[in-house]
């Protein structure tokens, strides 16, 4: 290869990377641990002491109730079961005139309270997944540029790595410097999980911008028609306009019954309801159906007041469309080999994660001087990595830690203090001292959330463990592996910073 041929990749390969990586780095962090989101969700309820059973005869006076307060939800709303989603039975209904989804709770008391959706410390982190913090449909259209560009530097890192693929592959120069060392855990971090590292990228683009990368084609192509040729790709059953005349809706649990006809072997997990109260309404019964292909969804679609079949949908009547797009999705989220592929894609998470914190580090290292001032630019990119990656971790865990301990009203105030906390101090110190600094804290923090589940629930994960229960050990004790590390992390990082002053001194002298 041409000198100027590799010199071209490796300017893509650097500024594509230094350009995504502070949001992809948040979105691998977060993404590792969203991919046990329902567990998550079953955890909370445990912690928070609501793992009450619910009866499902509380769903139609949940329905009513919101109906009566909200006639305009009968346009569009979901019920969720308790189960894979947590142990609440809950409605979430969004409000078109004011752009807010707001969800109530089934419990014992009455009414339910009306509460707005998605406040959640494990919804926040979930949203952290494609928006970074940001407003959702900004940080979706953003993440989806960025998974572009993040497509394009694997491209160009490939070019870059190949002709010394077998030689460096498993290379790693402990003590040859930190230059060489970030440079080995970097191209083996992206080479071993590179398979993966393209379906994230592929995968990403399409379910944040894929309408977007439809535009060409549905209008220079298909003259407008793209989205009607792809509508049943989207759809159970076509839609049906609302005749305008009034019917009582049936009970959830007699819907469910006559789903199980359909489609016995679902374990249905919600219901979508469309136009309620009308003779054309619907219900959508969505649910998990055990099968041997990528996608394990499938739906039934009934008349909502009369029972009549209207559709069904499982992965061997998909259209090609739909199989495409639902096996993406599994692929994008690890949902397909039960727990071995949750684990995996949660190893693969951090994994990428530290795949950009170490390209930006070792962009930093090539820059950085040995003695005197740094240059401005080095400053400021070292002072947004330790800021943004370290203060999105221990934004996390201290979500976690409010999760079990405040009320969901507080959640997102926590998580914009702490990263904003850490991104103010990684400015006003030097970034040797910070870098350990926030380290320690993530360590801190993350060490905590045991002990704030401890305190929420009043018995700790060992007592849980000894009675057979292995959700909460699972949770807390990765969270005190994570901490394990990041103190390690701090070390290393404090031992380093103690060599750089050394060095500098003994240049002076």
């Amino acid at each position: 290869m041409k000198v100027s041929t590799q010199k071209s990749f490796r300017n893509l390969h650097t500024w594509t990377g230094l350009l995504t990586g502070l949001l992809l780095f948040i979105a691998f962090y977060a993404g590792a641990i969203s991919v046990f989101v329902h567990e998550l969700q079953q955890w909370h309820g445990v912690v928070q002491q609501r793992s009450a059973p619910v009866s499902l005869a509380q769903a139609q006076p949940l329905i009513d109730h919101v109906l009566e307060l909200h006639p305009q939800a009968a346009h569009g709303f979901n019920l969720v079961l308790p189960g894979a989603h947590g142990p609440n039975l809950t409605l979430m209904w969004y409000d078109n005139a004011s752009g807010t989804q707001y969800k109530f709770v089934a419990e014992d008391i009455s009414p339910p309270l009306q509460q707005v959706a998605r406040q959640d410390f494990i919804s926040l982190i979930y949203d952290l997944h494609f928006t970074a913090g940001l407003p959702r449909q900004t940080g979706l259209y953003l993440f989806g540029i960025a998974c572009i560009l993040y497509g394009l530097a694997l491209l160009s890192g490939i070019v870059i790595y190949a002709p010394v693929f077998v030689k460096d592959l498993f290379a790693l120069r402990i003590g040859q410097g930190a230059k060489r060392q970030w440079l080995d855990l970097h191209n083996v971090i992206g080479v071993l999980s590179l398979p993966f590292h393209v379906i994230f990228a592929w995968s990403g683009a399409v379910l944040t911008i894929g309408f977007l990368m439809l535009a060409p084609f549905q209008f220079l192509v298909f003259d407008g028609e793209l989205l009607e040729i792809l509508e049943p790709d989207f759809e159970v059953v076509a839609h049906v306009e609302p005749s305008g005349v009034p019917a009582d809706i049936l009970p959830p649990a007699q819907l469910l019954t006559i789903a199980a006809e359909h489609q016995p072997a679902m374990q249905a997990e919600m219901l979508y309801y469309h136009d309620a109260g009308d003779t054309q309404g619907t219900v959508t019964i969505y649910g998990h159906l055990p099968s041997a292909t990528l996608t394990q969804n499938a739906a039934v679609v009934l008349n909502a007041a009369t029972g009549e079949l209207a559709g069904t949908l499982s992965p061997e009547q998909f259209r090609p469309g739909t199989t495409f797009l639902r096996g993406l999705q599994n692929l994008h989220y690890g949902d397909f080999a039960g727990y071995a592929s949750k684990w995996l894609y949660f190893v693969l998470g951090l994994a990428g994660a530290l795949l950009f914190y170490s390209g930006n580090l070792l962009w930093l290292e090539v820059r950085r001087r040995n003695s005197g001032a740094q240059p401005a630019k080095v400053r400021v990119m070292a002072s947004l990595t330790l800021g943004v990656c370290l203060g999105a971790v221990a934004g996390i865990s201290a979500l976690f830690i409010a999760g079990s301990v405040l009320a969901e009203a507080w959640h997102s105030k926590v998580y914009v203090s702490v990263f904003f906390a850490a991104l103010l101090w990684a400015v006003i110190r030097r970034p040797a001292k910070a870098g350990v600094e926030l380290l320690y804290a993530c360590a801190l923090l993350t060490l905590l959330i045991p002990f704030a589940a401890w305190y929420s629930s009043g018995a700790s994960f060992l007592t849980a463990l000894l009675q057979g229960t292995i959700l909460r050990p699972a949770v807390e004790g990765t969270a005190l592996l994570l901490a394990w590390l990041f103190w390690l992390l701090a070390r290393a990082t404090k031992r380093r910073a103690r060599r750089q002053d050394n060095s500098i001194c003994t240049n002076a002298a």
